[in-house]
């Protein structure tokens, strides 16, 4: 049963995905990126990373999504605002991209074996709370500072740019 619920799950997350960077309504791609999320909560759950997966659902669908949802909705995009479809000359490249895209899975997939080796010297307090704290703010502390800061930055440059259209 743990094997089915993984690649059912997987298979949200992979179709999901794809749909968003797909879909030519904005509304519709952030939609999609919460099912992927969703799905991608459901993994964490089964590998027993229940913290990740609370993380997963606070931060990213509860505020990255927000974020993204009302940036989309304060720039009032219009259909026309999305583009021309794409040309029949660049989907050659894009198949090329994703075959490439497919051979780098597979060497990652390949690589995970090396991992499930290194896994057994793994702490026994690894992914937990105190341990994901405690790295968080003392080796990584500008770069979560920093992300934090292109985050402002980012929602202050939609606010600009949805004011001087109005």
């Amino acid at each position: 049963m743990d094997t089915f619920i993984f690649f059912a799950a997987a298979a949200v997350a992979i179709s999901a995905s794809i749909l968003v960077v797909t879909q030519r309504n904005p509304i519709a791609a952030v939609m999609y990126l919460l099912t992927s999320f969703v799905a991608q909560v459901i993994l964490f759950i089964q590998l027993s990373a229940a913290f990740l997966a609370m993380l997963q659902i606070i931060v990213y669908a509860g505020a990255i999504l927000v974020l993204f949802l009302f940036v989309i909705m304060l720039l009032n995009l219009r259909r026309e605002d999305f583009g021309k479809d794409i040309k029949m000359r660049y989907k050659p490249v894009a198949v090329a991209f994703a075959i490439v895209l497919l051979l780098q899975v597979i060497v990652v997939i390949n690589g995970s074996q090396l991992a499930l080796k290194a896994q057994a010297a793994l702490p026994a307090d690894f992914g937990s709370v105190n341990a994901v704290g405690a790295e968080l703010f003392t080796h990584y502390l500008y770069p979560f500072e920093l992300t934090s800061i292109l985050l402002i930055v980012a929602v202050l440059g939609a606010v600009v740019m949805a004011k001087r259209s109005l």
